[in-house]
């Protein structure tokens, strides 16, 4: 009984542990601890699994369907007809089958028809009969003037084509945007990391120094007060420690939006993955070219004009006269039926229509709102060149003060550290006092924080110019690994 008992118990603990975990796959699961996190591996995953992205392609799909629906209008559409009468002086019935094609470069269309009849028709439905075998017809429609270069189904077909490449532009603009924010959220973790690390080193400093003070103490070589004021800046140097461990978890917690695993869910990155000093902002290397053709907002605006001309094409179109011209080849098969023989030779008929419009507002308003979009949008497509350019020299500037500020931060590091071991050399040998060695290192680690700043500056500028500049190999959006 007590074995079965056991065996009970534990069977429910791992069932109970097995929920847990399962449940636990919603949210956000911590990454095993591994090789530093490089910011290559972010952008494959973020590219791989953003939301953004995959609801981008969604949209993308969205617009390639309703290409696919345009080009509907040039399908081959097949119709048949019968009709018989069942009660009256007359027995004809008729029955008769027609294919019709539109043109796909005019407005016009080409049909083959064929139509048998039985019976007697009156004189006023003459046209309905046929020979035995009934009667072939093929046939066409020319447009001459309106609809000859455009129509309402190409004009379709053409907006629908404009707005999947607008689609596709927006998909590339929706991804540069969450790359750079990947790229942001990456920066701000590792620099969140780094300055744990300074703030972690500071109070090891004053640990370290807590035993000699005790005994020195102990000995009556300090006084006692000495001990409170160490404690007191062990207390200031933890609560550092503290923050500085929030905003790190707080920074990978935003880095899992974008860093996920391989069904799409949010990884929480281990602290341990976190890299060294000399690799955290290195992962970025930008081409800082700027080419407006691989600009998604420049390209959306060259679009949305092409959009603009093929409008104020059909308002042309429809300023236009009709004239149409038809044409149609009939010929009917076996012997004479009860309509005669007069149907049996080889029958060709040319037809001519003309159709004018004596106002044409509709036309004439459409033409000037079109005209009117058009200098729109190349307003604003002058002023978005402009202010890339801007956009680009401004982040140029900015990357050359972070540089300098770099180097004047390394600088200052390097002898602040100098000045913090020598302080503590002669504060080992009583030549100093306790306020000032630890002025001197809170100084020192306040140099490494303000230095891990300046390297995270220099770095989120290199991703704003990125994701300025479109360039895809910098952003990640070129690894693919999943992406298209």
């Amino acid at each position: 009984m007590i074995r079965i008992i056991l065996c009970m118990g534990a069977l429910f603990i791992a069932t109970a542990a097995s929920a847990a975990h399962a449940q636990g796959g919603v949210g956000p699961s911590t990454a095993r601890p591994g090789n530093p996190l490089l910011l290559e591996e972010v952008l494959r995953s973020s590219a791989r699994s953003a939301p953004d992205i995959i609801a981008a392609l969604a949209r993308n799909r969205q617009a390639d369907a309703r290409t696919l629906t345009a080009q509907g209008a040039f399908d081959t559409v097949f119709a048949a007809e019968g009709r018989s009468r069942v009660a009256g002086y007359y027995d004809g019935t008729e029955l008769a089958g027609k294919a019709e094609q539109p043109f796909m470069d005019n407005g016009g269309y080409v049909y083959g028809q064929y139509r048998v009849s039985r019976g007697d028709f009156p004189i006023y439905e003459d046209k309905a009969f046929t020979n035995r075998l009934g009667e072939v017809k093929v046939g066409a429609l020319f447009s001459l003037l309106r609809d000859r270069l455009i129509d309402e189904r190409r004009s379709t077909f053409s907006l629908a084509a404009n707005d999947m490449d607008i689609a596709r532009f927006e998909t590339k603009a929706t991804s540069i945007g969450v790359q750079a924010r990947a790229i942001e959220a990456y920066q701000k973790w590792v620099a969140a990391g780094l300055k744990l690390k300074a703030y972690q080193a500071l109070l090891a400093l004053a640990q370290d120094r807590t035993q000699g003070i005790r005994r020195q103490v102990t000995l009556g070589a300090k006084p006692d007060i000495l001990l409170i004021e160490n404690e007191a800046n062990l207390v200031r140097r933890q609560a550092f420690v503290v923050d500085a461990r929030q905003d790190f978890r707080a920074a990978a917690v935003k880095l899992s939006l974008y860093y996920r695993d391989d069904q799409g869910l949010p990884v929480v990155v281990d602290d341990a993955r976190l890299p060294d000093e000399a690799k955290a902002f290195d992962g970025l290397g930008t081409d800082p070219t700027l080419n407006l053709e691989r600009q998604p907002g420049f390209a959306i605006l060259l679009k949305e004009i092409d959009k603009a001309m093929v409008k104020l094409a059909v308002a042309r179109n429809d300023m236009k006269p009709r004239l149409d011209l038809t044409g149609e080849v009939a010929k009917d098969m076996g012997q004479a039926g009860l309509g005669g023989s007069s149907r049996t030779p080889l029958e060709t008929i040319v037809g001519v229509t003309f159709k004018i419009p004596l106002q044409n507002r509709k036309a004439r308003g459409k033409i000037a709102e079109t005209q009117a979009k058009i200098d729109e949008l190349t307003v604003k497509q002058r002023y978005l060149t402009e202010k890339i350019r801007a956009e680009i020299m401004a982040i140029g500037m900015e990357v050359e003060t972070a540089g300098q500020l770099v180097a004047t931060s390394e600088r200052e590091r390097a002898l602040a550290q100098q000045l913090a071991g020598a302080e503590r050399r002669r504060f080992d040998l009583g030549s100093s006092d306790f306020f000032l060695v630890n002025q001197r290192e809170e100084s020192a680690a306040n140099a490494e924080v303000k230095l891990i700043e300046a390297r995270a500056r220099i770095a989120a500028a290199q991703g704003e110019l990125a994701a300025a500049t479109a360039d895809e190999d910098a952003l990640g959006l070129n690894l693919r690994s999943g992406f298209d």
